[in-house]
């Protein structure tokens, strides 16, 4: 088998490396930066040159070799190569051929295009890896241009009558989303710190993000009154936020298709986005693939399982620890 689960994570013997493990390991092959998928404490890293600045940001000085999107690398008896995967900027999926056999393990992935990610690049293979974090039909994603008018609609409306909006999105990835769809003409954008300090990671890489203000304890807000303020989701529930007055609330995710997460949020908008496949992108995805064996890591696994069973695939339920995009501080924060 080119890959199987070890307690570390998904290994691969005939190259002796890991693929985004969840315990320390000798060599990691990671598919992108958030912190469910790179974590500290391995010997040696392995990303794209992309998604390299953010994993030092994130982890340090940590010994971190690059590839580019579509280079091949030999590692032992396997041959390797990262493909775009569409999800954050940098972000990979990684083809892994040994014994005349290839696999591709997805990582998590979007086939929406959007002006941050290298869009996503189907591969063929014998075996596919893949996050069902939305597996379900609900799940379907409006058009992005849509949200964005939804999304500038409600700030602009809010700074009529002299109101904070705060929006809760992920410092990596949906922030920087969320900032290249705002029209700055309607008012200051205000930054949660962690969000800023992942903005000046990818300003330095060459990505053309709009304005923003760090928000310090010294920042007057008086003088920002109808700004809109970019958190990450936990930040909002916290002492943080309430120095913000009088304010909206909204939450960007996926979650929000589903009835009851914004009440549950209190929030008082919610806007569908994600940087995760939709239900139709997910089964795409794999059809394009031309894979007969479906590994299912993280989301709606037996269900989805259950579903590509039905659609003749011999599909398997793979168990990880990552956990896909949450409405919580926690893995893409």
């Amino acid at each position: 088998m080119v890959l199987h689960v070890t307690p570390e994570g998904l290994y691969c013997p005939a190259g002796d490396f890991h693929i985004d493990p969840w315990r320390p390991v000798a060599r990691a092959l990671i598919t992108h930066g958030h912190a469910d998928h790179a974590r500290d404490g391995h010997g040696a890293y392995l990303a794209t040159d992309l998604a390299a600045p953010v994993m030092r940001h994130r982890l340090g000085d940590i010994a971190l070799d690059t590839i580019r999107y579509g280079e091949a690398r030999q590692i032992g008896d396997a041959r390797v190569s990262f493909l775009p995967a569409g999800h954050v900027p940098g972000s990979a999926q990684i083809r892994v051929e040994a014994g005349g056999e290839v696999w591709v393990v997805s990582g998590d992935y979007k086939l929406e295009v959007d002006p941050l990610s290298t869009p996503f690049e189907p591969v063929r293979c014998h075996q596919f890896v893949t996050e069902c974090t939305f597996g379900l039909p609900v799940f379907d994603w409006p058009d992005p241009g849509d949200v964005a008018c939804e999304i500038n609609a409600w700030w602009a409306a809010n700074a009529a009558e002299g109101r904070f909006t705060l929006l809760g999105a992920y410092a990596l990835g949906k922030a920087q989303r969320v900032l290249m769809m705002l029209d700055p003409s309607i008012g200051p954008i205000l930054t949660h710190g962690a969000i800023e300090a992942t903005n000046a990671v990818m300003r330095a890489q060459g990505l053309a993000l709009p304005d923003t203000h760090h928000v310090t304890p010294e920042t007057d807000l008086r003088a920002r009154r109808g700004a809109l303020v970019i958190a990450p989701p936990g930040a909002l529930a916290g002492s943080w936020a309430r120095r913000f007055r009088p304010a909206s609330t909204g939450f960007a995710s996926g979650w929000m298709r589903l009835r009851g997460v914004r009440r549950r949020r209190a929030a008082d908008r919610g806007f569908v986005l994600s940087d995760h496949a939709d239900w139709a992108g997910l089964n795409r995805a794999i059809a394009e693939t031309g894979a007969e064996t479906i590994h299912v890591t993280h989301g709606y696994t037996e269900i989805f399982a259950r579903w590509l069973t039905a659609q003749g695939y011999d599909a398997r339920v793979l168990r990880t620890e990552f956990t896909g995009e949450t409405l919580d501080d926690g893995a893409e924060t």
